[in-house]
């Protein structure tokens, strides 16, 4: 018997009325013949409320405190989800992150799968319950109640599917797939059938939303069937799946935008062998994610202004730290802007494709939008650019590309 993951994300548990929906949907497919495990995020918008109740208390709240209490969200939807689903005639069972062996490093706030023991969801699924499991937490070696991160209810769903070897791995959300973009910004953007994972994973890290990078990089560690669908029809989403030969044919697949970043810069470092190494080996040491690093010397080599971005929730540590490292290397000054957005533009076709960069740079050059920095891979072409102008980048790359019409027809 075929074992389906369905993940229920927060708007789609948000009332008793959503949630016994939600229900009804894992009981179709247990009447299928499948064996379901359900993962649920907390209703609505209950870590949002959380998050500011602890703010009101304390500007700083530890890590660890704020760990303890959003996990408490999930346990609120996955208890009312056993109830729902035991008055509808169906045995159901519901688990935390520690109760299913979900077993993460000690990193409060962003921790990371170390291992999950499947066998007690295994036992409960053999025994005809639907099981549901909490998303977002974990548990450490030492009995620690830990979090995935925001969007983390996408990890713990396809990293179960994984380890429990499913069929597929269901991500219901408000939307009905993928899209080339942000709907909500560009209205003539255009649902995709299907996805590499390459394509999702870089879609993901880079400002879309639908779903979790992390829980990504699973299903292409252990090929899960990841499909993307809404939780208010029976409509076929997006389905994300390895790469094939003729998806190369796309030149661009999507264009994101992503707008929770500043830049650090440090300002008059002196050019030495390994002082860079040490810049940022001392922001890894506190866990903080760099994204682009932009160097330029003068000085007739003798100094160098190093620049950074990360999210916004993390610049304020790193200002802290750099300015640690002004004081220990030489360093004249730290400066940090926060009106700084990536536009960027993913698609696999690009590494068998000629002209792509110069078409983006056209586009935005032509509407007098300035590069600030310019970041590549094989698939990826991105632009650190104001602010103010990232709702109209988009836009202008997604007619650029033609992204609204037939994937056939996007290519050079």
């Amino acid at each position: 018997m075929s074992i389906i993951v369905q993940k229920f994300g927060g708007t789609s548990v948000a009332d008793a009325e959503k949630i016994g929906r939600a229900a009804r949907r894992a009981i179709r497919t247990k009447l299928k013949g499948h064996q379901v495990v359900m993962v649920l995020s907390a209703m609505g918008k209950t870590t949002d409320q959380l998050v500011a109740l602890a703010n009101e208390l304390n500007s700083s709240p530890p890590q660890r405190e704020m760990d303890m209490l959003l996990t408490t969200g999930e346990q609120v939807s996955i208890s009312l989800m056993a109830m729902a689903l035991a008055a509808a005639g169906h045995e159901a069972i519901s688990f935390t992150g520690g109760q299913v062996g979900l077993v993460t490093d000690a990193v409060h706030a962003k921790a990371r799968i170390q291992s999950i023991d499947a066998q007690r969801i295994h036992s409960q699924l053999d025994a005809g319950k639907i099981v549901i499991v909490a998303g977002f937490q974990g548990i450490t070696d030492e009995g620690a109640i830990t979090t995935l991160g925001r969007g983390g209810s996408d990890t713990t769903a396809v990293a179960l599917a994984a380890v429990l070897k499913a069929a597929e791995c269901e991500i219901y959300t408000d939307v009905d797939g993928v899209y080339t973009t942000d709907p909500r910004i560009e209205p003539r953007a255009r649902k995709m059938d299907y996805i590499s994972y390459d394509e999702m994973l870089e879609l993901a890290s880079l400002g879309a939303g639908v779903m979790h990078s992390r829980s990504i990089e699973f299903g292409k560690k252990y090929n899960v069937p990841i499909h993307v669908r809404s939780s208010l029809t029976d409509t076929k989403g997006t389905l994300i799946v390895a790469e094939t030969p003729g998806m190369e044919q796309i030149v661009v697949r999507g264009v994101t935008l992503k707008r929770d970043l500043a830049r650090v810069e440090l300002v008059g470092v002196p050019n030495e062998p390994g002082l860079a190494a040490r810049i940022f080996a001392r922001i890894a040491e506190h866990n903080i994610v760099v994204d682009d690093i932009i160097q330029n010397v003068y000085g007739h080599g003798r100094e160098a202004n190093i620049g950074f971005t990360t999210t916004l929730s993390d610049v304020k540590e790193a200002c802290v730290i750099c300015q640690q490292l002004c004081k220990e290397i030489g360093i004249q000054d730290v400066e940090t802007d926060e009106n700084v957005a990536k536009i960027s533009i993913v698609g696999i076709g690009m590494k068998t494709h000629t002209g792509v960069a110069s078409r983006m740079f056209k586009a935005l050059g032509e509407a007098m939008i300035n590069i600030q920095n310019i970041s590549t891979s094989e698939i990826v072409i991105g632009c650190l650019i104001d602010k103010k102008d990232g709702e109209q980048a988009v836009k202008l790359l997604h007619e650029a590309f033609e992204l609204d019409k037939s994937p056939e027809n996007n290519g050079d």
